[in-house]
């Protein structure tokens, strides 16, 4: 224990901080934020960064396929054989988030910084650029001492903040290369703590379109026009009264509900008993603000099987300190409804889509434009022997056993996976815990953590193996 741990501590300072802190630079924002992502040429920048990664630290008799279907984002594929039966998927992606604002003084997206206690900021680094090399490490870390692992399969795409819209394509036309894996390993996902291993057993999807009003074809004064002309916020606000309980943030809109399972609630407690008030204190309040529950378990599942509204951007509203006294022609609110991980994505769209555009307030000019959607995904039962080692290795690596919770988020992937290989056990787990932020400003890496993480990753493999023996 002692010898891998410290292994896999000086592999991470001397071979995966300086290249993750190089990729930090590389603004490689997926295609839906960059649609001129191929001409501008950052995506081939971290691609050929990784190549070159993987080359120097090549696994015995590794094979690695690029993926460059037409038109597509490229992929990665690392086929390294193993012993005995059985196959592993392993999944990360190395496209990003755009920049977003309020990042801390000395702090930005596109500027490494390494704090004092291992944290890396800037974009991508938790989401998700160490996957790769964590997957790396840790079949190093087996092979160095001579533990059998089942053939592994390192999947590395660069489409996921859009959707994954290009690995459809892209698992079909590798099929043969990728098999069918009894196991999978995805490190994208959340951490409740940085003290213990979790594990992700739900994903929420995701709707999201544009709810624009029109009321004027052209600015008026608003001395003139208010009393008059309806203002198109108030407008809009109204119309998310038809979709949202404005007091108390509940999705009123009975096709994006479901029936959350009893061993999802009682997994939300057992979490909720290790986490404690961290539930809401982790994240960065303004002031006073308080959360929309104190109940532990009732917040854990709102972000994870409860759906929800939440307003990601907004057109028509000039910065303040351009406002004139002007009756705005339009307003324009990006929406971006979270579902449940069981719901139907494209019912609950198209029930939102109803609600909006109904019967407007004062006849106002109404259109909602419908944008992504993306299904959510619930993990198989665990097989008892994978709920014992996910327990091992987290008491070997951190002195406490796993935790099981949903997550917020969305991994399209996950339903993909889930469809082609119905047999398959899944482990999604990650770095991104407390205050970790990925999407918004001062995202970081809990470097000490990904450690450990690491080596729970290598002794699960180790353990799929002997199950497999």
């Amino acid at each position: 224990m002692s010898d891998t741990a410290a292994w896999i501590d000086a592999f991470w300072d001397d071979h995966i901080v300086p290249t993750i802190t190089d990729y930090i630079r590389i603004p490689n924002k997926s295609p839906a934020f960059d649609p001129d992502w191929e001409a501008n040429g950052h995506m081939e920048r971290v691609l050929q960064m990784a190549l070159a990664w993987v080359e120097e630290h090549a696994l015995p008799g590794q094979t690695v396929t690029v993926g460059r279907l037409p038109g597509r984002t490229p992929l990665i594929l690392v086929d390294v054989p193993g012993q005995g039966e059985g196959s592993v998927l392993m999944y990360g992606h190395l496209d990003k988030q755009p920049e977003f604002v309020g990042w801390r003084e000395g702090l930005g997206p596109w500027e490494p910084v390494m704090s004092d206690d291992g944290k890396l900021y800037g974009r991508g680094g938790a989401d998700d650029g160490y996957a790769l090399f964590a997957s790396y490490a840790a079949l190093h870390a087996l092979q160095r001492r001579g533990t059998p692992h089942a053939r592994a399969v390192i999947l590395i795409e660069f489409c996921e903040e859009s959707g994954s819209g290009d690995l459809d394509a892209y698992f079909e036309h590798f099929a043969d290369v990728i098999g069918t894996p009894d196991l999978v390993v995805a490190l994208d996902s959340g951490a409740g703590n940085y003290e213990q291993l979790w594990s992700t057993t739900s994903l929420r999807g995701m709707a999201s379109g544009i709810l624009r009003v029109d009321v004027l074809d052209e600015g008026v004064h608003s001395g003139d026009a208010s009393g008059i002309v309806p203002d198109s916020f108030r407008v809009a606000r109204r119309l998310l009264d038809r979709i949202e309980d404005a007091a108390t943030g509940e999705v009123t809109v009975p096709a994006c509900h479901v029936d959350i399972p009893s061993d999802r609630v009682e997994q939300a407690g057992r979490a909720a008993d290790f986490l404690g008030d961290a539930v809401w204190q982790r994240f960065p309040w303004a002031g006073p603000t308080k959360p929309i529950s104190t109940d532990r378990v009732t917040a854990i599942l709102a972000r994870t099987w409860r759906p929800s509204v939440t307003v990601t951007g907004a057109d028509g509203l000039p910065a303040t300190g351009s406002a004139g006294n002007v009756l705005r022609t339009h307003t324009s609110l990006k929406l971006s409804v979270r579902l449940p991980p069981t719901c139907d994505s494209e019912p609950a769209l198209a029930a939102i889509a109803a609600a909006l555009e109904g019967d407007a307030p004062h006849d106002a000019k109404v259109t909602f434009q419908r944008h992504d959607t993306a299904n959510g995904w619930e993990a198989p039962a665990l097989a008892p022997w994978l709920a014992s080692a996910l327990d091992a290795v987290s008491e070997r690596w951190y002195g406490k056993p796993a935790v099981h919770m949903g997550e917020g988020g969305t991994i399209p992937f996950m339903g993909m996976l889930s469809d082609a290989f119905p047999d398959a056990q899944f482990v999604i787990t990650g770095v991104l815990g407390p205050n970790s932020n990925a999407h918004g400003p001062n995202e970081f890496l809990h470097v000490p953590y990904a450690k450990k993480l690491t080596g729970c990753v290598a002794d699960l493999l180790a353990l799929h193996a002997e199950h497999l023996a």
